[in-house]
């Protein structure tokens, strides 16, 4: 019942994540039709070359999806347009086997008798060849289209938009009604376009169906792909507009929260409109080069992170470093403004039991008991340049084993019992409600992360009022504020949105 409720309180935001989702889909699956229908047919008329090609295709499909958008950020960035190639590579498998294997099994009698009456190849592809397998192209159309829109889920994981949004969100915030709603939306999708494509194919495959009946309905099918395209396309690049400031947000609540702060305060105090773009998957890793490309206008970021993962220090950061900080972010001709007050810094915290057992206060009394222990962290922490190895190398760690955690359900997996150790934020919701020791960084290894905002220059020449509003972010925010913001989202299940505007109201900075 709570998940009706949500979907139905939050219908506007359900919609919206649709819209996104089938546009996202119908060009991956338009594009998809257009290449895998003509390779199939160049493949049949030409099958000294069907199985390399097939064979590259099946290659292609056997990458996982994860994988597939991580070799494709470097060429195209983060968003909707690789979201659109990744899902594409993966539709042309079904359109290109199904248009080559419907072709090839057409009775030769038939194209042997056209050739007889004098009909030219292309007659005999266009007249013959393809109105027979007709029905198997349309097969294949099915199936790529139903898993095309099972599949857009993922593409909230590199900042693209549709259902997949509401999935990670409710991840990120243990929403279990956000996550569910999200999954139940796409499956309604998918079966809905599965059921619409079952009933055109198995009309096209009766018998006593004329021609010009069966050519109606490919041209159907194509009207109702092209009007979804046109459709969705419209709404999405109607949002498009010039004045309009691009906020990126990690997968994290707390970044949710200040996400929405800036968009809240930007679209009160100017005539400047806003479009979010929340939980993008490896966070900096993804973030920064969207940054430097202009995809992305402004983002909050810790001190620490930028000092380590943007320009690669490897020395510890100490907010004495900030002016060096700032000197080097202005060769990518961006700023640091608005800091908020608080610092979200690591810390590594164990099992209350494991912490009674071995008599653990510092992270240095972990080194005589770690190969008993299991280690879990979010995905981007082993690779960190303040991540894993770094340290266990500095404090001669060696876990028995190590899980990749979604950063929503470390707390879920260190209360069950599932790790026994896991580096936490000082600003997590569930830090006070966790049955957790944090231990002692006595060699000092973690560095200062001051959160502040960080923004392109070219925006804020454009729109200098923007400063306004970043001045309005100084020092509104202490750690035990932005855990208490951070709990009503992930435990109270409040809206970032709502928790966010009525920090402002109490803070006096919005009416």
């Amino acid at each position: 019942m709570d998940i009706w409720n949500l979907i139905y309180e939050r219908k506007s935001f359900f919609i919206d994540l649709c819209l996104e989702h089938l546009m996202i889909s119908a060009i991956a699956i338009v594009i998809a039709i257009a290449a895998g229908g003509l390779i199939g047919i160049l493949l049949s008329e030409y099958p000294r070359f069907s199985r390399p090609v097939i064979g590259v295709v099946n290659f292609l499909y056997t990458i996982p999806s994860i994988s597939m958008l991580g070799f494709l950020i470097p060429l195209s960035g983060i968003g909707n347009i690789t979201a659109v190639l990744a899902l594409t590579i993966y539709a042309l498998l079904p359109m290109v086997r199904n248009t080559y294997t419907g072709i090839t099994n057409v009775d030769p009698a038939m194209t042997e008798a056209a050739k007889g009456m004098g009909s030219t190849r292309l007659q005999i592809l266009t007249k013959i060849k393809i109105p027979l397998a007709a029905p198997v192209i349309m097969s294949g159309i099915r199936s790529m289209v139903t898993m095309t829109l099972a599949l857009a889920g993922i593409a909230s994981f590199i900042g693209a938009g549709g259902l997949g949004v509401a999935i990670y969100r409710g991840i990120t915030t243990n929403n279990t009604a956000m996550t569910v709603a999200g999954s139940i939306l796409i499956a309604l999708i998918a079966l809905l376009a599965d059921f619409l494509l079952g009933f055109i194919e198995k009309s096209m495959q009766k018998k006593h169906r004329r021609h010009r009946s069966r050519r109606t309905k490919y041209a159907a099918a194509a009207a109702v792909l092209a009007v979804i395209l046109a459709v969705s396309s419209g709404i999405y690049y109607g949002r498009q507009k010039t004045d309009t400031i691009r906020i990126a947000a990690k997968p994290m609540t707390e970044q949710y929260i200040l996400g929405e702060m800036l968009k809240i305060m930007i679209e009160e105090d100017t005539d400047l409109k806003v479009e979010m773009t929340q939980g993008v998957g490896g966070g900096t890793s993804n973030i920064w080069p969207a940054m430097k490309s202009g995809e992305f206008d402004v983002y909050p970021e810790y001190t620490g992170t930028a000092w380590n993962m943007v320009l690669k220090r490897n020395d510890l950061y100490t907010e004495d470093k900030f002016a060096e900080l700032e000197k080097a972010y202005d060769s990518y001709d961006m700023e640091w403004d608005g800091m908020y007050g608080f610092s979200n810094s690591y810390a590594l915290a164990v099992r209350k039991e494991v912490a009674e057992k071995y008599g653990l206060k510092k992270i240095s009394d972990l080194q005589s008991v770690s190969g008993q222990l299991k280690f879990g962290a979010e995905y981007d922490f082993y690779e960190r340049e303040d991540g894993y190895d770094p340290l266990c190398e500095t404090y001669g760690l060696e876990f028995a084993s190590t899980s990749d955690l979604d950063i929503g359900l470390k707390y879920q997996a260190v209360n069950s019992g599932e790790i026994d150790v896991m580096p936490i934020f000082t600003t997590d919701g569930q830090y006070s409600v966790s049955d957790i020791v944090v231990l002692e960084d006595d060699r000092q290894f973690y560095p200062s992360y001051e959160c502040g905002n960080i923004v392109r220059e070219e925006v804020l020449d454009e729109h200098p009022e923007l400063r306004n509003v970043f001045e309005k972010c100084e020092d509104i925010l202490d750690e035990k504020e932005m855990a208490k913001l951070n709990y009503m989202v992930e435990e109270d299940q409040k809206e970032p949105e709502d928790v966010a505007r009525e920090f402002l109201k109490e803070k006096g900075l919005i009416s």
